[in-house]
């Protein structure tokens, strides 16, 4: 009756095995979720980035303001009829 009991238990066991370390088993598929979600973080913000970026394209083709703000505070231009005033920082502890 022992050896049964043994047996069974062993049975049970080897059926087991396929379910939780085999090629399709629970271990996989949390890693594949775990990877998935990863996966979906990383592609909203990639989205969000994108948004932005098409909205920048947007304004840059639909009107002047957003060419004049980039060509003020990217390249340093001023107008025509502007004047230009820098004052300069105080180096610290002075």
């Amino acid at each position: 009756m022992r050896w049964l009991t043994v047996g069974l238990l062993a049975l049970i066991g080897l059926l087991q095995y396929p379910l939780w370390v085999g090629k399709g088993g629970w271990f996989k598929v949390w890693e594949y979720d775990r990877q998935l979600q990863l996966q979906k973080e990383a592609t909203k913000k990639l989205e969000i980035r994108n948004a932005g970026l098409d909205a920048e394209v947007r304004d840059l083709k639909q009107g002047y303001d957003a060419i004049e703000e980039r060509a003020r505070f990217e390249l340093g231009m001023i107008r025509q009829d502007e004047t230009f005033v820098q004052i300069p920082e105080k180096p610290p502890g002075k």
